[in-house]
């Protein structure tokens, strides 16, 4: 395959056979050879070739291989005459990270990391299945779909600030008749629950600073502690996307029998199949929205039982991973409306775009990027670059770097845990097998991906956090 360097950082597979657009690959030397060891580039060649797409298929560092489109995959297709697809979503619809300020320090935690991990554990439901922390019936389950956060607010279960520091306010025009009942059956009673592989609640400290302006906008210092909150859309998420995949393989034949992977199936934007699926995966994306915020109350719950006080808790900001959009971009030297489909990609703007809350106008929107159980994670601002080159967008995490097969077979669960440990890392966890899949060995170098984000100027370095209690599924 073909690959230039264009910049630091920056490669290009040029717009070549099928293909529509180049691709750009952005990322360092290192994390490029990553890339060759999977698909993820001839993935991300394969994006280049869905009608419709402007400018360039992306990948952003953290790439890796998926299902149809890479992991850490960006493509904006025209709003009137391009495509939506299931696949370059994902089956986790807005699957998402929040981080919770609080008051407290790492001082007040101190001694308190089992009590703190027990309590999280017992109280928030983990793993597959297992109920959720709020108890709903279908209507409930279906004002949630239409209205998100909203429905949350109204019914005592969010506070007003919480929506503002939502992206898109915790809602989208979804709509529940578009949901497949199978989903629905599955995500009534899951709305407040982790949910397994690599979803987890994590108790952190905000280490060092990096820019003191835009810190002190997102309310953040050096030894405060923050909590991160990584889940999605569950089972109701993973079904409607399966449903639809299914809908547009048995309606459009002729796509599918073209496209070089059935995971790329698409619709095209203006038919019925294609209207249908984004009311349902925004539906889908307002249910994340409402799980992420009932988790969000039972972390409260759990901190004030622990310290026998109300303590302050506010949100920072909650972003998707996995999504399709509407927004305006620049191509051509022309605004333009597109769809832009972020796979395991982080909406990333800068100060002053409409979408950054009133409260970030003049920083930029936060973005949250975990790393491992083991390592750091890092608060970014979005990056003045990031319109220019990524649609506002840049990476998710830390980005596998090996299977979760794989990685059953080189760890053990309870050594990770033990090893984790002896670094003043506490995990409490439904099995060792989860630990096993998501060992801190498993991904790539969160440090690395954060670096070519920042040098690139997409996703900018404000704080790097770091872990002290980690409860996964």
């Amino acid at each position: 395959m073909e690959l230039s360097k264009v910049s630091e950082n920056i490669y290009e597979i040029p717009k070549d056979g099928e293909m529509n657009v180049p691709t750009r690959v952005y990322a360092s030397e290192e994390l490029l050879e990553e890339m060759r060891n999977d698909d993820t580039l001839e993935q991300v060649k394969n994006m280049a070739s869905l009608p419709g797409i402007q400018k360039y298929s992306i990948v952003m560092p953290d790439g890796h291989q998926g299902y149809g489109f890479p992991i850490g995959g960006v493509a904006a297709f025209d709003a009137e005459n391009g495509i939506i697809s299931p696949g370059a979503i994902g089956f986790d619809v807005n699957c998402g990270i929040r981080v919770l300020k609080t008051d407290l320090t790492a001082e007040d935690i101190d001694g308190k990391e089992q009590q703190l991990a027990n309590i999280m554990y017992s109280k928030i439901p983990v793993g597959l299945g297992k109920g959720g922390y709020l108890n709903t019936d279908k209507e409930d389950l279906r004002e949630i779909l239409d209205r998100g956060m909203e429905w949350m607010l109204e019914n005592g279960h969010a506070q007003e600030e919480d929506l503002r520091r939502c992206e898109e306010n915790g809602k989208l025009p979804g709509d529940h008749r578009k949901v497949p009942d199978d989903a629905i059956r599955r995500g009534l009673d899951q709305v407040g629950s982790l949910g397994s592989g690599n979803h987890f609640m994590e108790v952190q400290i905000v280490g060092e600073v990096f820019d003191e302006q835009k810190a002190e906008a997102y309310g953040l210092e050096a030894n405060q502690v923050v909590i991160m909150i990584h889940s999605g859309s569950r089972g109701l998420g993973h079904e409607t996307c399966t449903k639809y995949l299914r809908r547009f393989e048995k309606e459009y034949p002729e796509i599918a029998e073209a496209i070089p992977e059935k995971n790329l199936i698409y619709a095209p934007i203006e038919e019925e199949a294609a209207q249908d699926y984004k009311k349902a995966m925004y539906a889908a994306a307002n249910y994340a929205w409402a799980n992420r915020q009932a988790l969000t109350q039972g972390i409260r719950e759990c901190l004030s039982t622990i310290f026998d006080e109300e303590v302050e808790t506010e949100l920072l900001y909650d972003v998707c991973h996995n999504i399709a959009k509407e927004e305006t971009h620049k191509v051509e030297d022309r605004e333009k409306e597109l769809i832009v489909h972020r796979k395991g990609a982080t909406r990333a703007m800068p100060a002053g775009r409409e979408e950054v809350p009133d409260v970030y106008s003049e920083v930029g929107q936060p973005v949250l990027i975990p790393g491992s159980m083991g390592t750091s994670s890092y608060i970014l601002s979005g990056g003045d670059n990031s319109l220019e080159i990524s649609f506002g967008s840049t990476a998710h995490g830390a980005g596998r770097l090996k299977s979760r097969t794989q990685a059953k077979q080189d760890y053990w669960g309870e050594d990770v845990q033990k090893e984790l440990e002896r670094e003043g890392i506490l995990v409490k966890a439904d099995s060792g097998s989860t630990v096993a899949e998501e060992a801190p060995g498993v991904y790539k170098d969160i440090d690395e991906v954060i670096q070519v984000s920042d040098k690139l100027g997409i996703g900018e370095k404000v704080a790097k956090i770091l872990p002290v209690v980690n409860i996964k599924g």
